[in-house]
């Protein structure tokens, strides 16, 4: 439902192998992601439609990440020289003149060629894209968060513009649904945050609040071990309540559908739900690998989920 898991490698091939298609090898990650981007009980159009803003959200987030595939493709397809290919604000900058062409003319990367019809079968904005494009801004820029509130203020682009495009696609947006929409998000976002911070610190980025290191006397150094010690469990803890509690104040927002739409939605709650669960199964000690559900404990959450309980 919402952004997707950061610095993924394919799961199929390798990198390489995508060199001659971008499309495809960005497309193909979608298999590897934390939750199910266009599950196969959905209405095939809604399939379509899900897969086209999924390539959008997947190719911004690996320009920002610096994780295009290998050979230039992307960077050639935008228009921008090779000399230029690894300048990720350049490459940013580029794709967003690409997406404005999806609004009035015709864009050059075959994923926002793939997206035209969405937007106009839809009547999409170009917000919620802008948004996407500017937290991979804000991604070269800031790469540590004072406060609780400025890591929700970068939820909101990072995060919230793919719930919105969800709700817009199957034609359920309101402003209710969009309010408990962006809490579902912006907790997916934190769990997923604590699920990766030895990755995101080996990018130099800590999305851990500073101010909550401080009160729990949590150094970066101790983010850089291989086992978490009590501080640093401590305060994984606590932002995996403040997640927990997102996820709580979203949830109703599944209970508002109907249909099919509802067990997807209830699919993301879930998964969330079920991720903190391992966080707290592995006693927060992240700093090893993301802990990772069983599709045991996911189902029983999605169950819960749909019932109402939690």
């Amino acid at each position: 439902m919402c952004r997707p898991r950061r610095g993924r490698p394919p799961v199929t091939g390798t990198g390489a192998s995508y060199a001659g298609d971008p499309e495809r090898g960005t497309l193909d990650k979608a298999a590897g992601e934390n939750f199910p981007v266009a599950p196969f009980f959905l209405p095939r159009a809604w399939r379509a439609d899900l897969m086209a803003v999924y390539g959008f959200a997947r190719l911004v987030d690996d320009i920002g990440d610096g994780d295009l595939a290998p050979g230039g493709a992307d960077a050639r397809l935008l228009g921008v020289p090779p000399e230029d290919a690894e300048d990720r604000l350049l490459l940013l900058d580029a794709f967003e003149q690409d997406l404005n062409r999806v609004f009035d003319s015709t864009p050059h990367h075959p994923l926002l060629r793939r997206l035209q019809p969405t937007v106009r079968r839809h009547g999409l904005s170009p917000e919620p894209f802008l948004g996407l494009i500017a937290a991979n801004r804000q991604d070269q820029l800031v790469s540590r968060y004072e406060t609780y509130d400025d890591l929700l203020a970068y939820c909101e682009l990072s995060a919230n513009p793919v719930g919105r495009l969800v709700l817009s696609v199957t034609g359920t947006s309101t402003p209710e649904r969009i309010r408990l929409s962006d809490a579902i998000c912006t907790a997916l976002q934190i769990v997923e945050h604590l699920q990766d911070v030895a990755e995101d610190l080996g990018r130099d980025r800590v999305y851990l609040p500073a101010e909550d290191m401080k009160q729990f006397r949590v150094q970066e150094a101790d983010l850089a071990t291989s086992t978490a010690g009590a501080s640093v469990r401590a305060l994984v803890a606590y932002e995996a309540q403040r997640a927990r509690d997102l996820l709580n104040e979203g949830a109703p927002l599944v209970g508002s559908v109907h249909g099919r739409l509802r067990l997807l939605l209830a699919g993301f709650v879930a998964g969330g739900r079920a991720a903190i669960h391992a966080i707290a199964a592995a006693e927060y000690d992240v700093l090893h690998g993301p802990p990772k559900p069983g599709k045991g404990r996911l189902l029983r959450e999605v169950g819960v989920t749909l019932r109402g309980e939690g």
